[in-house]
């Protein structure tokens, strides 16, 4: 795989965003339209206790992903008390369909004992994009035996008349001396569904683990091409991956011509880092995207994208 590095394309601290947010541009994911692209991405407000609500948002580029615009309103609400996506809607993924754009959320919710919880909603636009109408209050996808908490990151595509759902769930909360709290594992998974909304899960972990038992994987990416599925995603440490770059997030890669096997292959993806640089520290939520017969990758860098996201220009 080349991999040109076009840089970093949008810095939100530009734009008066939705919903009195600042900073943050997380998770940016597309819709691609005749002459422009639309680049959702989820954005912080704090709320009267000072803590943050993640809401989503969206910036129109054209082609050349010069900005043309960012969104004038709310494109869709959080959720109402006590639901699951009380808190914020973090990351979302669209998929165009007919004439309608289905789009997959990760609500989250505060926890008491923990920090929180989440789970997967969904939701139509009927206005190409600008807003989305719930299916219902509750998530079509969250908490089961095997899969008790943190049910996320939905990466939805359609072949062959299936729909394929890559997400994250969360294994178990670990703490060690560099963790005033619990912090959370969560392992990449595989479901199935006729409709996109009663949803089969596979019941296994896809992605091998590079670093350790407790390697954390999340926002999985996958696209076709030439009869290879091929999967973005980021990992990290469990633990101390905050302030140290060793431990923060990396990206990933995994291939597959069956969406049955993944064989994971990091030195496939080699990306140049340079010490200073907006994602010299971390590099996360990758998303992998083709327009006019070029495939590119959006990502975020240093502190979870709270400065915006950058591109690249991938041949496979």
């Amino acid at each position: 795989m080349k991999i040109e590095k076009i840089g970093k394309i949008f810095d939100p601290r530009k734009y008066k965003l939705i919903n009195n947010c600042h900073e943050f541009s997380q998770s940016p994911q597309t819709v691609v339209f005749d002459d422009f692209v639309r680049i959702y991405f989820s954005t912080r407000e704090k709320d009267k206790n000072g803590k943050y609500l993640s809401h989503v948002t969206f910036v129109d580029m054209n082609k050349q992903f010069q900005v043309i615009e960012v969104a004038k309103k709310t494109v869709i609400n959080l959720g109402k008390l006590g639901t699951f996506d009380e808190h914020g809607i973090f990351p979302i993924n669209l998929l165009k369909e007919d004439n309608k754009i289905l789009a997959y959320t990760t609500g989250w919710t505060r926890r008491v004992s923990v920090s929180v919880d989440a789970g997967i909603g969904h939701a139509v636009s009927y206005d190409n994009g600008l807003t989305f109408e719930k299916l219902g209050d509750g998530p079509i996808l969250g908490a089961s035996i095997n899969e008790p908490f943190l049910v996320g990151d939905a990466f939805v595509k359609k072949y062959n008349d299936i729909y394929h759902m890559w997400y994250i769930h969360g294994t178990k909360w670990v703490t060690d001396n560099f963790s005033k709290n619990s912090e959370r594992v969560y392992k990449i998974a595989h479901a199935v569904s006729n409709n996109g909304i009663s949803w089969q899960k596979e019941g296994k972990n896809i992605i091998k683990d590079k670093l350790n038992i407790d390697e954390c994987q999340a926002l999985p990416s996958v696209i076709k091409i030439n009869n290879i599925y091929h999967m973005f995603f980021c990992y990290r440490n469990a633990t101390d991956f905050r302030g140290n770059n060793e431990k923060s997030y990396k990206i990933g890669y995994a291939s597959s011509v069956d969406l049955v096997s993944w064989e994971r292959d990091d030195t496939k993806f080699k990306l140049e880092i340079i010490d200073g640089e907006w994602d010299s520290g971390m590099q996360c939520y990758p998303h992998v995207f083709e327009m006019d017969d070029v495939f590119y990758l959006l990502y975020n860098g240093d502190n979870f994208g709270r400065f915006g996201f950058g591109l690249l220009k991938l041949k496979f």
